[in-house]
């Protein structure tokens, strides 16, 4: 005899019964009475739900036939007794309760088909009363979904329609094969429905809303697909229809989408209507105009919403002194209104005003409703528009358009806020009967009045926009310099987006001894506070660089001025937070030799022509403005060629915050570093960078090149009075072999006074270099640290003139310290013939 325990792998793998959608199936698995009987019709599992529905336990009926608690004149022994063939059966029953009287019971029951033969049913018991109200509601939401005059959609989380009724349909106008499409995709207000089920799917809460059923069918415009001509309205605004939506959860809690309802309804009462109605194109304007801080767009919002529910005609025409600052067209002319076509709407794809080009300039007479509206301030309304309202007489084109068309009424309107007039708002009606009256006029004063407001908004943010975007091209280098020692590319990213502002900046600071300085750093926060604190660091950095400080020295004393713009921000009490960190890095083309520190920053990614890409080991410093704490500097030989990335952590972390898999893609997208820098630039881009990053994004990418030793000269000069002569003589024949003739004179004054000074006021070696770079270079190396001073000596000194016979000859002149002394530069501009040279030498390699 088979034991108590039910065969549960068996159970769940054949009950293969349809999902029946509700949550309340009586014959679910989780809550129903399960009793399985084997092929000799013996019950050899009771569950404890059968239990209490018949009262018997376990070990009163396992082994015994299923007959003795279940009719045999149902469906049960019929199949126990091999005369039903199907696999499954449902339907009514009657059970022997154990306390002797009969149990109205609801049964499914499915066969049971074992590998080695062994068979059986397995049955699923529920009350009778728990199947009819399963029942019933089955056929009542069947009802609902495909009988009722309820629109219904199912929507995903991304807002895609997996499901709506033939009703929905109906209602938006959709051709049966559109299944897919989102309710209101063919209705100007297609906005409004997505966001309303947007909130409904974030926020988790139901929301509901009111609007125009006309405007799904005839709201038209140049951008959208219109009737064609002469194509006349069915439905006007008396119908009216309420939308709600909710989310839609499962039986774990998690959103599985958004379900939208939609109820059409007309008022009869027509004055009761007028006034609902008015009610709802208010309501629909506040939530559809200014969503945007982009002035096209907020008058375009304004024009779909009076069209067509208020008019069959909007045209909306604003004061060229409020064009967007990207709007380049010509002022107006002479005779013209210094109006711009903003926007436009209509019922009609072939209306002539239709056809004026947005942005172009619009010309109405002096006579006008629009010009004496600007000129009042005032709203200016014919009721009844024909042949002999006045001022058409003074336009004849719009007079012809008007009678072709039927237009009968017309309405000009300012848009007008904070005591500025920005321009005017023009309606026409000729399909809607109705005249424009003054409670007309009043609601669209209103709605009016709420878009100037917005179009103030929007003009304001384009100013201060531009603003921001002046002063970051202002703190970022327009244009990164020419040098031999490296080739540069650049990405720079700001997350701010609207701001077109951030606090990332990079850049690429010559330095003496045709060394370069690559910078990139990262100002906390966004916006034009970043920026402002970017632009004073970036101020730093340079002038640090100009000193010629070792990378670690330079970072303390960054770190030195970010701890000082904390200090005056807390005293300030303006809330914004100080805080940076920074790559510095020192390429000597000469050596091929790199010097890096940073504060707080990612490391950069060096890509070697014959090795795998790695990032460099550089001491991590602390981030800048903590202060107190050291920084320290790695030295790394560079082959020619190499390819070197600098860049911010929003680069890294932009995809999942995972900053080794971001390093990991990072030196996937370094890799082959043969290829053009602005295709390696895009690759990380592509590669790294989702399509709105969360925070801002600064590249460097760099190829170093490599000086060749034919370009450079090396002499120690030996403290002896014969040395200077001979120092002259060598630089005087190794201009001749540059072919640097033209200032060799010059040249031999600068290393004659340099010399001369090292062996006066220094002690040890005396080094001296020439450098022919894009300039030529001349440097003088003791070990001594005292710095050179430049003095004006009396007429009755005899020396203290080397230095500012120096600064006098040379183009530029300066001091940098090392571990085993100084090196005083100069630097003197080659004859034009040698720079075109030296230039495409740089260019070939």
């Amino acid at each position: 005899m088979a034991g108590s325990a039910c065969r549960g792998d068996q159970i769940m793998g054949a009950w293969g019964l349809p999902y029946r959608d509700s949550v309340a199936d009586p014959f679910d698995l989780a809550t129903a009475a399960l009793v399985m009987v084997d092929a000799a019709g013996l019950i050899e599992c009771w569950s404890p739900e059968a239990e209490k529905l018949l009262g018997y336990s376990s070990a009163d009926v396992l082994g015994q036939p299923a007959t003795a608690v279940l009719d045999s004149r149902d469906g049960l022994a019929a199949l126990v007794e091999g005369r039903l063939v199907a696999d499954s059966w449902e339907g009514p029953i009657s059970g022997r309760h154990h306390g002797g009287h009969s149990v109205e019971l609801g049964l499914r029951v499915r066969a049971l088909r074992a590998p080695c033969g062994r068979g059986g049913w397995l049955a699923a018991l529920c009350s009778a009363v728990a199947l009819k109200r399963w029942e019933l509601g089955q056929a009542a939401m069947h009802g609902l979904l495909t009988q009722s005059s309820i629109g219904i959609a199912v929507l995903d989380t991304q807002l895609r329609c997996e499901w709506r009724n033939e009703m929905l349909a109906v209602m938006e106008g959709l051709p049966p094969e559109e299944s897919g499409a989102l309710p209101g995709r063919h209705s100007a207000g297609l906005q409004a429905v997505e966001r309303q089920a947007g909130l409904a799917l974030a926020t988790g809460e139901v929301r509901s809303s009111v609007e125009h059923a006309s405007s799904v069918e005839h709201a038209s415009s140049v951008a959208h697909t219109a009737p064609q001509p002469g194509t006349t309205r069915q439905a006007r605004t008396e119908h009216l229809r309420l939308r709600t939506s909710f989310p839609l959860r499962a039986r774990t809690g998690a959103t599985l989408g958004v379900c939208q309802t939609a109820v059409d309804f007309v008022d009869r009462d027509r004055d009761r209507d007028r006034g609902r109605r008015r009610l709802v194109l208010v309501n629909e304007a506040s939530e559809r105009i200014g969503t945007t801080l982009e002035l096209g767009r907020t008058v375009e919002e304004l024009a779909e919403v009076l069209v067509p529910q208020f008019a069959d005609f909007v045209a909306v025409d604003l004061l060229d002194g409020i064009r967007p600052p990207e709007d380049l067209a010509a002022r107006p002319r002479k005779g013209q209104s210094g109006l711009y076509r903003a926007a436009h709407l209509s019922i009609r794809a072939d209306h002539p005003e239709v056809v004026v080009p947005i942005g172009a300039s619009t010309r109405y007479p002096a006579q006008s409703p629009q010009s004496r509206c600007l000129a009042t301030g005032l709203s200016v309304r014919d009721a009844v528009v024909s042949s002999s309202t006045g001022w058409l007489g003074g336009d004849p084109l719009r007079l012809d358009t008007f009678l072709r068309i039927g237009v009968h009424s017309h309405m000009v309107v300012p848009l007008r806020a904070r005591g500025v007039t920005a321009g005017v708002v023009t309606m026409l009606r000729w399909e809607n009967p109705d005249a424009f009256d003054d409670d007309d006029q009043l609601l669209v004063e209103e709605l009016s009045g709420r878009a100037a407001v917005c179009v103030d908004n929007a003009r304001r943010f384009a100013r201060e926009h531009s603003a921001a975007l002046a002063l970051q091209t202002s703190l970022l280098p327009p244009v990164l310099p020419d040098l031999s020692a490296v080739e540069v590319a650049y990405r720079y990213l700001p997350a701010d987006a609207e701001a077109g502002v951030g606090g990332d900046w990079f850049d690429v600071i010559p330095l003496s001894g045709a060394r370069v300085a690559l910078v990139v750093g990262d100002v906390v926060g966004h916006g034009i506070h970043a920026a402002a604190s970017m632009g004073r660091l970036r101020a730093a950095v340079q002038t640090l660089a100009d000193m010629d400080l070792p990378p670690e020295e330079l970072l303390t004393h960054v770190d030195d001025l970010v701890l000082r713009l904390s200090e005056e921000a807390e005293a300030a009490s303006d809330g914004v937070v100080v805080g940076a960190t920074c790559v510095y890095a020192v390429y000597d083309p000469i050596g091929r030799k790199l010097s890096v520190a940073r504060a707080g920053h990612p490391s950069p990614g060096l890509a070697h022509l014959s090795e795998p890409v790695e990032i460099l080991d550089v001491p991590a410093g602390p981030p800048l403005g903590l202060g107190g704490f050291p920084f320290e500097s790695a030295e790394f030989e560079v082959e020619e060629g190499s390819v070197m990335a600098l860049f911010t952590d929003g680069l890294i972390e932009a995809s999942d915050r995972d900053v080794d898999a971001g390093l990991e893609r990072l030196c996937f997208a370094l890799a082959h570093p043969d290829r053009p820098l602005e295709e390696i630039c895009d690759t990380l881009v592509r590669t790294l960078l989702p399509d709105r990053p969360r925070d801002d994004v600064a590249c460097l990418v760099v190829r170093t090149r490599g000086l060749d030793c034919d370009r450079v000269a090396t002499w120690e000069i030996p403290s002896t009075p014969s040395s200077v002569a001979e120092a002259r003589s060598e630089v005087e024949g190794q201009l001749a072999r540059w072919d640097l003739d033209d200032i060799a004179f010059t040249t031999e004054l600068i290393v004659s006074e340099l010399v001369t000074n090292a062996m006066k006021h220094a002690h040890g070696p005396i080094g001296l270099r020439l450098i022919h770079d894009r300039t030529l270079i001349c440097e003088v190396s003791d070990a001594s640290n005292t710095s050179p001073r430049l003095r004006r000596a009396r007429y009755s000194d005899e020396g203290g003139r080397g230095l500012f016979l120096v600064a006098q000859l040379a183009q530029r002149w300066g001091t940098r310290y090392t571990a085993h002394g100084k090196t005083i530069w100069t630097e003197q501009s080659l004859p034009v013939r040698a720079q075109e040279v030296t230039r495409t030498a740089a260019s070939a390699g």
